[in-house]
């Protein structure tokens, strides 16, 4: 929150398939893309699987002017990252925005391996 999330996040996730420590960075403002790219006409992703892996919910009827799918009602947005030992891809998921007035909220849903279909 507030100035922890200053200049940037700072955590890390363990590679699934070889248990290598990995560390990502979210620097506000700059880092990932809109959510709704992922859902949106159901090319990446549907928003069923989302909602059923418990990636994102569906966003409240008064804040639908930040997506159908958001984390903690937040602006919503996502990035790819690999393990650097074996390049398994993952997918990070997070809310980032102000949640009232002078409180801002980094929120990460959370950090998935993904495969690319064929």
């Amino acid at each position: 929150m507030n100035d922890e999330i200053i200049p940037s996040a700072v955590t890390k996730f363990i590679c699934c398939d070889c248990s290598h420590q990995n560390t990502i960075e979210i620097i506000p403002y700059q880092s990932g893309f809109p959510i709704l790219q992922l859902y949106q006409d159901e090319q990446v992703l549907s928003k069923n699987e989302l909602l059923k892996n418990a990636m994102l919910t569906e966003t409240s009827p008064g804040m639908q002017h930040l997506g159908a799918l958001t984390v903690n009602q937040l602006p919503t947005l996502y990035f790819g990252t690999s393990c650097k030992t074996c390049y398994s891809k993952y997918l990070c998921i997070f809310g980032y925005g102000e949640k009232q007035p002078g409180l801002t909220v980094l929120n990460i849903s959370g950090i998935w391996k993904y495969e690319e279909s064929k």
